[in-house]
């Protein structure tokens, strides 16, 4: 099997603050994420997830431990969108691009792909919550990543607004394929997107457990499907 990143962290600690003794926050952490799939890290709050995440996108180097994959083939979408507000939508994925001949067609074909064509020239400081975290997401896309991290991209978000863009997602992976990894604390988003369930320990983070979800896209869409997983997987009979 290929995988698109590899991952053994034996231990991460945090530096001593004033009194307080170091912090370990993970333990023997081991991910493997072949070609374009679809892995949920899904723990309690304060568990280390999004420190897992900094570690995968090599923004936290000081670990024990190798992570196998290449800086230029990750992107990373934030939990919130850090969009610059005084940028209109198009510089802000202009940001991320190199200049060149097809920058206007990538994002003439993105803007379209997430519905915000009719947003290019507005400023990020305009758009609703919902549309910056499509302008987000479409920013994480628009580089042709091999691995895709995603740190609660939908948080806060109204249900019907985080079900539109966990669809968006899918559709988008659909037609242009990337290894994921994303954070939630919901379950049931983590069953409506993934392939593989990784449940974490509260601080210092080690795997638990894991778990395949084996749903085609029409099952995704069901939330009576949805919920007989999220039943089986918190062990309701």
């Amino acid at each position: 099997m290929t995988y698109a990143l590899r991952a053994k962290v034996r231990a991460k600690h945090f530096p001593a603050v004033g009194n307080a003794p170091p912090k370990h926050v993970v333990q023997d952490f081991v991910l493997e994420i072949p070609e374009n799939g679809f892995v949920a890290l899904f723990g309690p709050s304060g568990c280390g997830k999004t420190t897992i995440l900094n570690m995968l996108a090599g923004l936290d180097r000081d670990f024990d431990g190798e992570i196998d994959r290449r800086d230029d083939e990750v992107a990373y979408v934030f939990q919130e969108p850090r969009l610059l507000p005084w940028l209109t939508v198009e510089d802000n994925l202009k940001l991320v691009l190199d200049d060149g001949g097809e920058t206007e067609a990538l994002i003439d074909a993105w803007l379209g792909e997430m519905g915000l064509s009719d947003v290019r020239n507005v400023y990020a400081n305009r758009l609703s919550l919902g549309m910056a975290r499509r302008v987000a997401l479409a920013r994480g896309f628009i580089t042709r990543p091999r691995v895709l991290l995603m740190d609660e991209p939908f948080v806060s978000l109204d249900e019907p607004t985080a079900d539109r863009l966990q669809q968006l997602l899918l559709d988008t992976l659909a037609a242009h394929p990337a290894a994921v990894v994303f954070i939630t604390h919901s379950l049931r988003e983590a069953i409506t997107l993934a392939d593989e369930i990784v449940f974490l320990s509260p601080s210092p983070t080690a795997i638990e457990r894991k778990a395949t979800i084996a749903l085609d896209r029409e099952e995704r869409r069901s939330e009576q499907a949805i919920e007989a997983v999220r039943q089986r997987l918190i062990g309701v009979d």
